[in-house]
């Protein structure tokens, strides 16, 4: 079942309390993240964005059955 076959799927609710402590823990770890790869240079960088974004492609293409090969994305 897709999220747009839920009849309810629109009252989509979280909550703030759970929600935000989790967020703020991921913010940090990426600005972390990101000031690690700004120290190893600019190459490094658009390297690791790269693979990230192909990456993103190929984990979402699977969550919606779709089997892509990495190279390909490439």
């Amino acid at each position: 079942m897709y999220i747009h076959e839920i009849k309810s799927w629109t009252d989509f609710t979280w909550n703030n309390e759970k929600l935000s402590p989790i967020l703020a823990a991921v913010r940090y770890l990426q600005g972390r993240l990101l000031g690690r790869m700004e120290s190893l240079g600019f190459d490094f960088t658009d390297q690791a964005t790269l693979e990230s974004l192909i990456l993103d492609v190929v984990d979402t293409s699977r969550i919606e059955g779709e089997i892509l090969n990495t190279e390909h994305v490439r």
